[in-house]
């Protein structure tokens, strides 16, 4: 559990910290101040400055939540919060728009670079985690890849369990490995069905692995769609790398398909809620990615690379979302203002992005609670575990 919590606050702060680190580099660019650059959340433990001095550079030290002069160089600073990451930009709730350093003095279209700045570094650390992982290799379906892949640890993998047929009945499960068919070590899925083809009505033993569990389940074969078979669709998986130089094109490939494919998966929650449907997709919190990311951990580095990656995709679906708090319901309201040629007044701005932040976090909340009836049950085993309970 332990480890656990260590992957997760690395994992969260990374994402976080590249996300504010993509506001704090364009605003920089752009010649807006940036007060305050800080690892993890305040109160600041430890901040730096760095001057000038007759030419020479030297660095001030700041210790503690000292408040600074508005003159003040850029704090760099170490917070006692250590997750993600801030960054404080001169006028960036629309305040001290007459000065020229500030955020609210800036071109609509330069204030929205600013705010995509950091949905853009989340997907492109996405894409730079998949690119390492590809030249170390990831694991994922062997027929999805060209001639390039090196598969290595090849195997058999039930992608889904379809209901009514004897698969079902057995309890075999979408992830669960196929070693082995009647004591025959099976490595492709192919040897599966050609053995199975003239096996209807007889009883197979198959050996699975689940987990770190390895299982044996007899079932009886049966027949889907005038085919012998115990009912799963199968898949042959393995772990796929790839030159260093062609791994960095597979990386950013594979960013832009998932960006795609979790697109929509929005797009189908966003539509199954107005019509009054079930979201039809799983949506995991706070807790939900704890727990999943301590089943990345015990997988292996490789799984922890893709996990740390999809999530950064998603963060930055949400981040762009035309939300009131999000840097989308942000970008959202300089389009507005763009079309009207005058701003919303700035109270009313706030109001709204105010009450916006207090949704999302009744949302958080039900999501979490939502997460504690599904997971409660692990968290607590493995905290009694940790205990020595």
């Amino acid at each position: 559990m332990l480890l656990t919590l260590i992957a997760f606050i690395i994992i969260l702060s990374l994402l976080v910290f590249v996300h504010e680190f993509g506001h704090f580099l364009t605003a920089i660019k752009f010649g807006v101040k940036a007060e305050e650059f800080g690892f993890g959340l305040p109160p600041r433990a430890i901040g730096l400055q760095i001057l000038k001095d007759q030419g020479k550079k030297k660095i001030n030290w700041i210790w503690g939540d000292k408040k600074l002069a508005e003159a003040a160089p850029i704090v760099y600073s170490l917070n006692w919060l250590p997750i993600g990451g801030f960054v404080k930009i001169k006028g960036e709730n629309g305040e001290l728009a007459e000065a020229a350093d500030s955020f609210g003095h800036q071109s609509i279209g330069r204030r929205i670079v600013i705010l995509a700045a950091g949905v853009t570094m989340n997907i492109l650390l996405a894409a730079i985690l998949l690119s390492f992982g590809y030249g170390l290799g990831l694991p994922g379906a062997v027929d999805t890849h060209d001639n390039r892949a090196i598969i290595r640890d090849q195997q058999v993998q039930i992608l889904e369990v379809l209901p009514g047929l004897p698969a079902a009945a057995a309890d075999f499960r979408p992830g669960d490995v196929i070693m082995a068919v009647d004591q025959t070590t099976i490595f492709k899925a192919m040897d599966i069905r050609t053995y199975l083809a003239d096996k209807f009505g007889q009883t197979v033993k198959i050996k699975i692995r689940r987990g770190q569990q390895e299982l044996v389940k007899a079932v009886v074969v049966g027949k889907y769609q005038n085919i012998s078979s115990i009912g799963v669709a199968l898949t042959d998986t393995g772990i796929v790398s790839y030159p260093w130089y062609w791994a960095v094109y597979e990386g950013f490939k594979m960013t832009f398909l998932w960006l795609i494919m979790i697109i929509v998966a929005f797009a189908i929650i966003i539509k199954n809620l107005f019509s009054g449907l079930p979201a039809g997709i799983e949506v995991a919190g706070p807790v939900g990615i704890a727990v999943l990311t301590s089943q990345a951990t015990k997988l292996g580095f490789a799984y922890i690379l893709q996990f740390a990656a999809l999530l950064s995709i998603n963060l930055a679906i949400i981040n762009i979302l035309p939300f009131p708090a999000l840097d989308g319901g942000r970008i959202m309201f300089l389009v507005i203002e763009k079309i009207r040629g005058r701003a919303i007044k700035q109270k009313w701005e706030n109001l709204v992005h105010n009450v916006g932040f207090i949704l999302l976090l009744c949302l958080v909340a039900l999501v979490t609670y939502k997460d504690i009836i599904r997971y409660g049950g692990k968290i607590a085993g493995a905290f009694r575990r940790m205990i020595g309970l």
